[in-house]
């Protein structure tokens, strides 16, 4: 466990914002992470856990509390068999995209069309991350969590972590503090299937690529470059000579309606648009509908690099990335996700929800 105090927390994330942490504690082991979050709780200080950061937009004052920096390691194959599939243990702090490489070139299944998504596998639950037709509630055996409210370990099956779009029980649960909720995530089982070809390509631009049929399976590496390549055409992929890619990812998450709020939506983008569908993009999604932010976003006004040359702008390749261009503040960050949500909400009367968490930033 190593301390230090006045650390700045723009180096810790993807957006490169964020003032100082009045303490920052670097734990390695599972017990160096209980203790830590333990001792925090005990003196009822402020606490914010932090993994890769890339998820995360931090005020430009700080945090003044104890920021624990999740750095534990470990990636343990519990079984790996046809039948059983691939059970696979992976520590918090493990990068997320070096498990999934791992996954790849091992001949598991599951996790592969999840590649290039930054930042820690402890934060992959408690967002269910998801992406071009996967996310990890496929693949969740079990969640084991520090549970700050019962001072415990304790494990979640996949059934019991209240899995849905963007969300989990991990992340709107009872929180004991303001910025990180009840449950620590410790380490996560995947059940991975064993095979040389990957699950069904759900996404049609990724089957586009490949050349196959939607819903083809394809050789796992075959699947991962594709999946990257989409990325990185999209600035998604981080890459520290390339302000385009220094972001959060998505900023908004997609809107999921009722049925009621499509008809309005369908009305207002006929106002607006000429046509009540004018490719107006619609998923089912739980028990409602679900539509791209990004289609929204562009045909509210906000087009790819909607801020240039200001410090802070939409990424040229990605409406729905908010970038710092290398000198942006975050209350500049703020101040532009505020611009795009409300001229979104006056367009379409959709109001879009952002996916990174804002610590002493409202938006």
């Amino acid at each position: 466990m190593v301390e230090e105090q006045g650390a700045l927390l723009s180096g810790l994330t993807t957006m490169r914002v964020g003032g100082p942490a009045q303490r920052l504690v670097r734990v390695s082991t599972t017990d160096e992470l209980v203790d830590a979050v333990r001792e925090v709780d005990e003196a009822d200080e402020p606490l914010l856990v932090l993994g890769g950061g890339s998820n995360l937009v931090v005020a430009d004052e700080g945090f003044a509390g104890t920021v624990v920096r999740v750095e534990t390691s470990g990636m343990r194959t519990e079984s790996d068999d046809r039948c059983g599939g691939a059970n696979v243990r992976v520590a918090a702090g493990e990068v997320w995209d070096d498990v999934v490489a791992q996954a790849v070139d091992e001949g598991w299944a599951g996790i592969e069309a999840l590649s290039g998504i930054p930042g820690s596998t402890g934060a992959t639950p408690i967002q269910n991350v998801g992406a071009y037709g996967q996310q990890v509630a496929d693949t969740v055996a079990q969640v084991r969590v520090w549970d700050r409210g019962q001072s415990q370990v304790r494990t979640f099956f996949g059934a019991d972590c209240g899995f849905s779009y963007r969300d989990s029980r991990f992340k709107s649960g009872d929180g004991k503090g303001v910025h990180s909720g009840r449950y620590v995530v410790l380490d996560v089982l995947f059940q991975l299937r064993v095979a040389d070809l990957s699950e069904p390509l759900a996404y049609a631009d990724l089957a586009r690529a490949l050349d196959v049929p939607q819903g083809s399976r394809v050789p796992l590496s075959q699947a991962r470059e594709a999946v990257l390549d989409q990325r990185r055409r999209r600035g998604m992929v981080l890459d520290a000579d390339d302000p385009d890619t220094w972001s959060c990812g998505s900023f908004f998450t997609n809107p999921v309606l009722s049925e009621t709020e499509m008809h309005a939506l369908r009305h207002r983008v006929r106002e607006r648009l000429g046509s009540a569908d004018a490719g107006l993009p619609v998923w089912p999604e739980g028990g409602g509908r679900k539509t791209s932010a990004a289609w929204l976003i562009e045909r509210a006004g906000f087009g790819k690099g909607h801020g240039l040359p200001g410090p802070t702008a939409l990424s040229g390749k990605h409406t729905l990335a908010v970038t710092n261009r290398g000198s942006a503040t975050a209350a500049e960050v703020v101040a532009l996700a505020r611009e795009i949500r409300d001229g979104v909400q006056d367009a379409f009367g959709v109001r879009l929800v952002n996916e990174p968490v804002l610590v002493g930033l409202t938006l």
